[in-house]
């Protein structure tokens, strides 16, 4: 028997390549001192043969099948035009591997396919699995390099006789769990209250989430979580995947009667979606994935840690934001704008974000979406002179497009109602149609629109919202989301090409369009529509799983929430937004002078410990207290941690808070920030230490013991920060 180790830092996937054609994971765990027993241990892990089965021993490989004897679901699924070709019987053209990568090729010439499949893990411990399936019916021989994909494959009908064209329903990224996985945690949601997670024990069968609406969605994005049980914050084995695509995809776990436990993950194609003539290929989205010993923390070590190393990642400290959504809405008054951004100006705002309402006739969200022009009756002589002065103030200048999207009330869709995707009888939603951006015309008429508002106000960053799903065929009536994903791709590079520095942030009506595959062209998410403090916590928290804070827009809004209608105190609001990408959605010049200097004082003691908030380890802590929410932020040096009691709690004594992930022989000043002693009432009991003024701890001690704090009503919060004083 072959064997082989992929070795990150703390993790290891043992393979197993001499056993079948494609290669089997054995082992994914804990990675060992050396790779001498690979072979060896391989071995030990080779299942038994099961009864009622073929004779030949079952294993579960990364592209199983029927031929195999796998009970589960294949990995690839599809057909030539003949209905032929759809249970390959792979030989192995070639492998490739070192303690970093290892790439497969296998092929079926009777059947005249080709199958390459490709697993990585880097020194973060984060395993990426990828794909491509190829027609081989033009004849050519088959190699180990990994292919490209064919451009624009489902955009028209394939070359060749209709039985050459082999038609693709699904292609699966799969990995083996180990049998200590017992229980799955996937995330559901909606607008206003994403990511939420949620939990169940992981029987036989399949647990599944997926979507077919065009983004990766509030719903079911797409990550999935198997572990140990009771896996916490901070205890247990924790196994993570994510698939990097921004469409539609599905996510699923499955255990089969005979004891296999694997995660699949994959593009969710519609029908006839992906047709490929001879010698074309399509590529999967990558599956992300990491093992964790430390539980959902170590998870976030792993993903922040790569996410962090990619050369795309924004490197120059994140500007603070004023946003104008929640200012103005689409009340574009140039005098109340001016007073906005001399307001922002002195409250130390780095970024001026113009929203919704510049363009067009746009006075409410029902006409003018695809007229990329100035209002001249809101911006007389256009942008520049608002964005000239943002920048005579120190600050960088944003604006807000939806560019995948029209109004038929507007100049565009009038002029020609067929640059939309689906046929003339199609509802509205959100008052919008989908432009066909995989039609040239359509992408470079949006291209060069925006190109002109981008030469007028050279905006530094662009708030690109998406607030329509997408599940049209083309005027065709083929189907046209794979397609739609890429354009839109390739318009935010070709924007980002022209004009060297632009910033995207990824809106999908707030948090509809998280993922990976879409961080991949932008520099930042809108975690959610809503500003609401108490629902931005869970929502926050969701995101931090795989996410670092500085790719997470979090904005101080105004005391009323006009999602929830909730008021919450200013503390609370600043203490939640502290913890992302900060901003400010709020008309701050209507805000008492007293609310405006709190704020000031927050975004500057947001720049003092931005280094740490945005360059440290995201650390969630397992509390006693469900009702409340522990997480800080650690480096070595210094740490700020948040303690939110979300509702009233089954006892009146706040359980005292842990602050885990510092130097344990190191001692540490623990300040509070917010609340303010002036914001505690009468009847708040306050713990002796608040007292004294000052506390010094060991790392190891504020670890296992913690620190009491102040009695706490609902949604409050408070903020430490502890700075290492010596050891």
């Amino acid at each position: 028997m072959s064997s082989l180790w992929l070795r990150g830092v703390r993790t290891a996937l043992l393979v197993d390549t001499a056993t079948a054609a494609l290669p089997t994971v054995r082992h994914w765990g804990p990675a060992p001192a050396d790779g001498e027993e690979a072979t060896s241990v391989a071995g030990a892990l080779t299942p038994a043969q099961t009864n009622a089965s073929i004779d030949e021993r079952v294993h579960l490989d990364l592209c199983p099948g029927q031929p195999s004897g796998f009970q589960g679901t294949p990995g690839l699924r599809g057909a030539f035009g003949d209905g032929t070709g759809w249970v390959p019987r792979w030989s192995r053209v070639g492998l490739e591997h070192d303690e970093r990568r290892l790439l497969v090729a296998v092929e079926d010439t009777a059947a005249g396919l080709a199958l390459h499949v490709e697993v990585t893990i880097d020194e973060h411990d984060v395993v990426g699995v990828r794909a491509a399936v190829t027609n081989r019916r033009d004849g050519a021989d088959t190699d180990v390099t990994f292919p490209s994909a064919t451009p624009g494959l489902g955009a028209g009908p394939r070359d060749g006789a209709p039985a050459e064209t082999y038609h693709l329903d699904v292609l699966r990224l799969t990995l083996p769990v180990p049998d200590t996985a017992r229980e799955i945690a996937t995330f559901t949601g909606r607008w206003l209250r994403e990511l939420q997670l949620q939990r169940q024990p992981w029987t036989v069968g399949r647990v599944e989430r997926g979507t077919a609406r065009g983004r990766s969605s509030h719903e079911d994005p797409p990550t999935l979580f198997a572990g140990s049980r009771g896996f916490g914050e901070e205890r247990g084995q924790v196994w993570a995947f994510h698939l990097a695509w921004g469409g539609n995809h599905e996510v699923r776990a499955e255990r089969t009667a005979d004891g296999y436990a694997l995660v699949q993950a994959a593009e969710a194609l519609h029908p006839g979606e992906i047709a490929m003539g001879p010698g074309e290929t399509y590529v999967t989205p990558r599956l992300l994935a990491t093992a964790s010993a430390s539980g959902l923390n170590g998870v976030s070590d792993a993903f922040h840690a790569h996410l962090r190393a990619r050369p795309e990642h924004p490197r120059s400290p994140r500007p603070v934001t004023l946003n104008t959504w929640e200012a103005v809405y689409f009340d574009h008054d140039a005098n109340r704008l001016r007073g906005l951004v001399d307001a922002a100006a002195a409250l130390g705002i780095e970024r001026f974000v113009l929203d919704d309402g510049w363009f067009g006739r746009r006075d409410d969200d029902t006409s003018s979406l695809g007229d990329w022009v100035v209002d001249e009756r809101k911006h007389p002589g256009g942008l520049r002179a608002l964005a000239s002065e943002v920048r005579d103030r120190g600050m960088q200048f944003g604006l807000w497009v939806e560019p995948e999207m029209v109004n038929r009330d507007s100049d565009r869709f009038r002029a020609d109602p067929s640059v939309v995707l689906g046929l003339d009888d199609g509802a509205d939603a959100r008052h919008q149609q989908v432009l066909d951006l995989a039609r040239p015309d359509v992408w470079a008429r949006v291209r060069d629109q925006l190109v002109v508002a981008l030469e007028e106000a050279e905006p530094d960053y662009l708030k690109w919202d998406h607030n329509r799903e997408q599940a049209a065929p083309d005027r065709e009536g083929r189907a046209a989301a794979h397609v739609q994903v890429e354009a839109t791709q390739a318009l935010m590079d070709e924007l980002r090409r022209l004009r060297p520095g632009l910033e995207i942030e990824s809106c999908s009506s707030g948090g509809g369009r998280i993922d990976a595959g879409i961080l991949a062209h932008t520099d930042r998410f809108w975690t959610s529509d809503t500003n609401d403090p108490v629902e931005r916590q869970w929502i926050q928290r969701g995101a931090s799983y795989l996410f670092p804070p500085e790719l997470m827009g979090a904005h101080v809004g105004d005391a009323w929430s006009h999602t929830t209608a909730r008021v919450t105190s200013l503390p609370l609001r600043l203490a939640t937004a502290f913890f992302g990408h900060l901003g400010v959605e709020w008309d701050v010049t209507s805000a008492a002078v007293e609310d405006q200097t709190r704020l000031a004082e927050a975004i500057a003691l947001h720049k003092r410990w931005r280094d740490v908030l945005h360059g440290g380890r995201v650390v969630r802590v397992d509390h006693p207290d469900p009702a409340a929410l522990v997480h800080g932020v650690v480096t070595p040096d210094r740490a700020v941690f948040a303690y939110v009691q979300l509702t009233t709690g089954a006892w009146a004594r706040p359980a005292a808070v842990r602050c885990p992930g510092l130097a344990p022989e190191g001692r540490y000043r623990v300040e509070i920030v917010w609340p303010l002693t002036s914001d505690l009432a009468p009847h708040h009991g306050q713990p002796g230490w608040y007292a004294a003024g000052e506390l010094v701890l060991s790392g190891h001690a504020l670890e296992t013991a913690g620190v009491a704090l102040h009695v706490h009503q609902p949604a409050a919060a408070t903020v430490l920060t502890l700075t290492r004083v010596e050891g």
